[in-house]
């Protein structure tokens, strides 16, 4: 199976590497995929499934989840919505031609007047560098994902919301994630039109 290697952001400096999927079938049959599901890591002899577990357990490994319960209350509550926002975002590239520019109309609408003000409201009233607490959370970078994300569908998508601007300019500069931004990182690039048959193929997807 032909397969290559990247990096996940390290925000503690240890690099974690994981194998970029190609082909399933064969972790399907060899009962990797609990679920039958991607993504799957393997992590301190554990082969984990579900995008949320594997988040969860890396950031309480890593002491991303907040000092106490209700720290973590809140970044479970922050992380669910930047989800729902992300999967709009990651669902665009897969959009038809004549449905991507209304595909387009739909996230800016939900991000700028639905997701982006109660964030940017949360850094106010907060009034810390980070959404929860006072150091860095798996919220703060499931955020930082989801406004690169955005600013790659429309570049001026965050010009109302200056704290955001600001949250983006902060986060991207902590060392590891900065280091992990740069060009020639193990970063991958947004999804090209040439890749999507490609992608369709390994995740058994149909437009």
């Amino acid at each position: 199976m032909d397969r290559k290697t990247f990096c996940q952001i390290p925000t503690d400096g240890t690099p974690s590497e994981a194998e970029c999927l190609v082909c399933h079938v064969p972790f399907i049959l060899g009962g990797a995929l609990l679920f039958q599901q991607v993504p799957m890591v393997e992590i301190d002899g554990i082969k984990m499934v579900q995008t949320r577990a594997i988040g969860n357990y890396i950031a309480a490994k890593y002491n991303l989840y907040g000092k106490d319960l209700k720290e973590r209350a809140l970044i479970d509550m922050y992380v669910e919505a930047i989800i729902d926002l992300d999967e709009l975002l990651m669902s665009h590239p897969f959009q038809p031609a004549d449905k991507k520019e209304q595909h387009l109309a739909n996230i800016v609408d939900k991000a700028t007047n639905r997701h982006f003000p109660v964030y940017e409201k949360v850094l106010k009233d907060h009034g810390q560098d980070f959404l929860v607490g006072n150091q860095l959370s798996r919220a703060d970078v499931q955020l930082l994902e989801a406004l690169l994300m955005a600013e790659e569908c429309k570049p001026d998508i965050l010009a109302r919301f200056p704290l955001l601007q600001s949250f983006k300019a902060r986060i991207s500069n902590v060392p590891t994630i900065k280091k992990f931004l740069q060009p020639g990182s193990q970063r991958k690039p947004p999804l090209q039109e040439k890749d999507l048959p490609k992608v369709l193929k390994i995740f058994n997807l149909n437009q």
